[in-house]
C-alpha cells in the first residue's frame, strides 16, 4: 500500500506560479512512477504528466507543455509540479497518482494504468 498526500494548492492571479507537492508513504516500490491528473469544472479528467525514479517522463495535455515542469526528490519520496504562467483555464483539482512499475509514456495518460490516487488539491487561477 502507498498513501499520497498533495499540498501547495491555492488561489493565484493569472500569470503567477504555484508549486504542488505530493508525498508518498508506505511501500515505496508501489510508487515507482508518480504523476499528476487534473479535473477542471465541467471537463473530463486529463493527464498532466508523469515521472519515474529512473528519469523516464511523459507529458500530457498540450496546454501545459511549455509552462509546467515535474521533478522529484527520491530521498523524500516526493514529486513536485511547478506551474508557471498560470491561466484561468488551469483552475482544477489536481490529483497525485502512483504506480508500481516503470513509466510507459504510451499508456500513462490512461487513468486505469495508475494504482493509487491522492485526494486532490484545489488550484484556482483568477483573471
Amino acid at each position: 500500500q502507498v498513501q499520497l498526500v498533495e499540498s501547495g494548492g491555492g488561489l493565484v492571479q493569472a500569470g503567477g506560479s504555484l508549486r504542488l507537492s505530493c508525498a508518498a508513504s508506505g511501500r515505496t516500490f508501489a510508487s515507482y512512477s508518480m504523476g499528476w491528473f487534473r479535473r477542471a469544472p465541467g471537463k473530463e479528467r486529463e493527464f498532466v504528466g508523469g515521472i519515474d525514479w529512473y528519469g523516464a517522463n511523459a507529458v500530457g495535455t498540450d496546454s501545459v507543455k511549455d509552462r509546467f515542469t515535474m521533478f522529484q526528490d527520491n530521498a523524500k519520496g516526493t514529486v513536485y509540479l511547478q506551474m508557471n504562467s498560470l491561466k484561468p483555464e488551469d483552475t482544477a483539482v489536481y490529483y497525485c497518482v502512483a504506480a508500481g512499475r516503470p513509466l510507459d509514456p504510451r499508456v500513462a495518460g490512461s487513468s486505469n494504468w495508475w494504482d493509487y490516487w491522492g485526494q486532490g488539491t484545489q488550484v484556482t487561477v483568477s483573471s
